[in-house]
């Protein structure tokens, strides 16, 4: 165990640490009525997102945002013209708006929202070959983080109202919870053959907010690479995967703090590396004196309860997002055990009484950022 005194910096910070979103609607109208929300979230990234626009002779950063996922997405990249660069991210906006539509579970009309509803029925369906890629790694993520990364438990997300843009205001009853519990089948359970999901006859709803940003980011990023792009960040609401380099330094991320304003450490990342964090200080709610987040643990129907945050760093950024939400369930007692199943080496995890757990790996990318001091213990590797 080491206690860290913590050093300032004067660096600049691209903010990582934003919920495991419920895929929501994109369309127009929608969107415009929670623009204002959204203004509330676009402004910690521009607080925090701030890229140095230079331009220094050859080298050029292009940066641009759009909405999509229920969160801003803020595509940088350096190194190209700005013509090329802008003709690419204005690929990965209609992109990234198709895939939203597919892969929303309970709005508009793509292929994920049609298979909810035969599954909503008790049905047995065929997966339409756009969304068999997605649910075969979905599927794998699933098994090898024991049930806790679990897309299937979309009733039970849908009950607590995440599943909606407006914050719930009641959780539901315990004997919801019970109900449900009794007919939840895992994906794993669901998705035995590559082409089918079996429901057993029982109610059944599907939600990948806890991994759809990152397949969308890993998908983005194949993009922007058979473009010929070698150095470029995406950023989904705080989830990110970045490539390459920022001109002569790395790109250097921020870890928001889970419970002050501002960051608690950052990362300097290059190459290929995806970082993603599941907190429970993003989309939560108080209900007679007690906060209630939306990170379900499978297991129980309820929040989690042992975990205010944890970090991930791994090349896909899928396995990143999945990781994060499972680990955060596993909680700090458990999460070495989940890391080493689903084959990631990179943590950190900010416990209830905010201990803070480093894997061995992620203490060498780790600087904390704030003055201070923290309970810092650095695990076994995974």
């Amino acid at each position: 165990m080491h206690n860290s005194s913590l050093a300032k910096t004067r660096r600049e910070y691209i903010h990582v640490g934003s919920m495991a979103a419920s895929l929501r609607p994109s369309v127009s109208a929608k969107e415009e009525s929670s623009l204002s929300l959204r203004a509330k979230v676009a402004w910690i990234l521009i607080l925090f997102i701030i890229l140095t626009a230079c331009q220094t002779n050859n080298n050029t950063l292009t940066r641009s945002q759009f909405l999509a996922f229920g969160t801003i997405i803020d595509i940088s990249i350096y190194g190209v013209t700005k013509p090329r660069a802008q003709q690419a991210i204005d690929e990965l906006e209609q992109r990234f708006k198709q895939w939203h539509q597919a892969w929303h579970p309970w709005q508009g009309n793509g292929d994920l929202y049609q298979l909810n509803q035969a599954l909503g029925r008790g049905e047995n369906v065929t997966i339409p070959p756009s969304l068999q890629p997605l649910f075969q790694q979905a599927t794998e993520l699933s098994k090898r983080s024991q049930g806790l990364f679990d897309p299937a438990i979309g009733t039970i997300i849908r009950a607590w109202g995440f599943s909606q843009d407006a914050a719930p205001v009641k959780p539901p009853s315990d004997k919801k919870i019970k109900q449900l519990l009794s007919q939840h089948i895992s994906l794993a359970e669901l998705n035995q053959e590559p082409d089918q999901l079996n429901s057993q006859g029982h109610p059944v709803q599907l939600d990948f907010g806890a991994y759809a940003k990152g397949y969308a980011i890993d998908l983005a990023i194949a993009y922007l690479q058979q473009q010929g792009i070698d150095n470029a960040i995406i950023n989904a609401g705080g989830d990110l995967r970045a490539i390459g380099r920022h001109g002569e330094r790395p790109w250097r991320i921020g870890i928001r703090h889970p419970r002050q304003p501002g960051i608690l450490a950052a990362i300097d990342i290059e190459q290929d590396m995806s970082v993603f964090t599941s907190g429970d200080y993003e989309r939560n709610f108080s209900y007679e004196g007690k906060n209630y987040h939306h990170i379900i643990d499978p297991r129980t129907g309820y929040p989690a309860r042992q975990t205010r945050s944890v970090t991930v760093i791994h090349s896909n950024a899928a396995t990143a997002d999945a990781a994060a939400t499972a680990l955060f369930i596993a909680g700090p007692q458990h999460w070495q055990e989940i890391a080493k199943a689903m084959r990631v080496q990179d943590v950190m995890l900010i416990d209830a009484q905010g201990q803070i757990q480093l894997s061995p790996t992620m203490q060498k990318h780790v600087q904390f950022t704030e003055s201070g001091s923290h309970t810092i213990i650095v695990s076994q590797a995974p």
